[in-house]
């Protein structure tokens, strides 16, 4: 009895240790596939322009996304006239939403502060995810319409789920499914990446599509991606009130 309860136990042990070894496997081959570590690392800013769609094509504007090491990010939609902002400076989420009335900036909820510190990272949650303090776990492999994928499911440190498919011969993400918590009930959104391209000595989609469930919700179109420009740090900052800073109050 003893004997089979230690061998199961080694097997165990061994299984464990095998599977952690396959996932640091697989993100190794992740980040080469990407440009390799020194690569991603050497690029302190970015910016991105492109279209974009969303309500079925009904609401039509282009976008320009922009980071900063260590976290910091912008989006910028323009839409008739309009442009709407979402930015995290570090610390701070904010945005300005036009369409709803106003154009003062005003602070994100929690869960999409959470949202907006997850997209500012600039390498994305594989690299160095353990001194990031999270966790990552090898589902398994399936199908992804057509395509051998493996299936990860990344922990975060703050406790929020995502799940990784990445293309099991080239390693590179075709999808993302991230658990949004809204009110005491959880959402998942998948988000669909696809026409990769180079971009000096990094694989780039120029393709995002959002959907939850069947239900397309966006669809973006890189036109051009440029690393290292000049941006500085306060245009994350959420700006003052227009009405704060013309009383002085």
């Amino acid at each position: 009895m003893f004997k089979k309860l230690i061998l199961t136990t080694l097997a165990l042990m061994f299984a464990a240790s095998l599977s952690a070894q396959t996932v640091d496997e697989i993100i190794a081959k992740n980040i080469e596939a990407k440009g390799g570590y020194d690569k991603l690392k050497s690029i302190k800013t970015m910016q991105a322009t492109g279209q974009f769609t969303a309500q079925n094509g009904m609401v039509q504007g282009t976008i320009t996304l922009y980071n900063k090491r260590p976290n910091k990010m912008r989006m910028n939609m323009d839409i008739q006239g309009q442009t709407m902002v979402q930015a995290f400076d570090g610390t701070t989420g904010w945005m300005i939403i036009p369409f709803m009335g106003t154009t003062e900036p005003q602070r994100m909820p929690e869960e999409q502060i959470k949202s907006m510190k997850s997209n500012a990272d600039m390498d994305g949650v594989l690299v160095d995810y353990k001194k990031k303090g999270h966790k990552v776990e090898l589902l398994g492999k399936e199908e992804l319409e057509g395509t051998d994928v493996y299936k990860l499911k990344v922990t975060r440190k703050d406790s929020s789920v995502q799940y990784l498919y990445l293309d099991s011969d080239y390693y590179i993400e075709l999808k993302m499914s991230t658990v949004i918590k809204s009110k005491g009930t959880e959402q998942m959104f998948d988000t669909y990446l696809s026409d990769y391209k180079e971009v000096d000595g990094t694989m780039v989609p120029f393709a995002i599509e959002q959907k939850k469930g069947d239900m397309l919700l966006s669809q973006i179109t890189l036109s051009e991606v440029k690393y290292n420009v000049d941006i500085d740090d306060s245009y994350f900052a959420m700006p003052e009130k227009k009405e704060k800073a013309a009383t002085g109050k």
